[in-house]
């Protein structure tokens, strides 16, 4: 398992570097929707499987609108992919800057943080993820009226950079 949850966090890092790198709205949206994968396969190895499956579900009922809405809007003849040498030079830059930066912080991480909820299962009364649904069920009422109000407001900054300046989808409002 603690290999697993190495290949885990590695795909998230190297799937950060693809979209940080990535000018192109398709590419982009799809190596979200992979690292927002890996990111919820490291959650459910750390026992909070209901937390994973909601943060899945709310990105892509969300975010992958506005990633659809700008790829509509922007749409490119020839988008660059991974392939192309100024995608793979910037990929190459950020590679180096986590490299550099996780050399400056090596001394302090551990293999225990890799560790997967099962392999710890004799010391755990309950699972982990319990209290959180009930806080979410509790306290989360407002944090979703907050989320689509900040949903609605991504969008239309999205739309607004992806038309320009003299031809903005607002203007006409």
């Amino acid at each position: 398992m603690l290999y697993l949850m190495f290949l885990l966090l590695l795909g998230l890092v190297l799937g950060l570097v693809a979209v940080a790198s990535n000018p192109s709205p398709f590419f982009a949206a799809l190596g979200l929707v992979v690292v927002a994968g890996l990111g919820c396969g490291l959650l459910v190895g750390h026992g909070a499987s209901f937390l994973s499956l909601v943060l899945f579900l709310i990105y892509l009922g969300g975010m992958l609108v506005v990633f659809a809405y700008s790829a509509a809007l922007a749409a490119e003849p020839y988008p660059e992919s991974l392939g192309s040498s100024p995608v793979a030079a910037l990929m190459a830059v950020y590679l180096l800057g986590v490299g550099v930066v996780s050399s400056l912080f090596w001394g302090g991480w551990y293999e225990a943080c890799w560790l997967a909820v099962e392999e710890l299962g004799e010391f755990c009364a309950s699972r982990a993820d319990v209290a959180g649904v009930a806080m979410m069920y509790s306290f989360g009422g407002g944090m979703l009226v907050v989320s689509a109000w900040v949903l609605l407001l991504t969008l239309f900054v999205v739309l607004e950079l992806t038309r320009g300046l003299g031809r903005g989808t607002l203007r006409a409002v």
